[in-house]
């Protein structure tokens, strides 16, 4: 459903919202480990989140990327939409570029409900949100 950039940038944002009260910037390689992802991939996508101001970051020796309080009060859709777009939430569950209720494919219906659920969810929950349940020890970044 989400692309492996989409997944990245979530992880990414989480990662610094969870750093705002401890007021510190990250540069790309202390994320890319904290997230266990691609420096090269984080790297691209931080550039993306700096683009569509879901992020910031600043230059120089005491630069690094950040989020801001207003930042980290943004949907998690406004992520979603910045990486992966719109057709996240409409594109086939198989891969079909022809597939919809008129003309759907085996996994249609089931994964239709899925999707639905996805952008809910996506719209109702915030960046804080899900760095709460992080800072509290409820969730991990980490891989087991």
């Amino acid at each position: 459903m989400l692309s492996v950039s989409c997944k990245a940038s979530i992880k990414a944002v989480i990662y610094l919202g969870s750093q705002l009260p401890k007021g510190q910037r990250a540069d790309i390689k202390t994320i890319a480990i904290s997230i266990h992802e691609n420096e090269h991939t984080v790297g691209k996508i931080l550039q993306r989140l700096v683009k569509a101001k879901i992020i910031n970051s600043l230059k120089g020796p005491t630069g690094g990327f950040f989020i801001s309080e207003t930042q980290k009060k943004l949907p998690l859709m406004s992520v979603v939409r910045a990486i992966d777009g719109n057709d996240v939430f409409i594109q086939c569950g198989l891969g079909f570029e022809r597939c919809s209720d008129s003309h759907p494919c085996p996994f249609h219906k089931h994964y239709k409900k899925v999707r639905g659920y996805f952008k809910e969810m996506s719209e109702s929950n915030t960046i804080e949100d899900l760095c709460n349940d992080l800072t509290a020890g409820n969730a991990f970044l980490s891989k087991v």
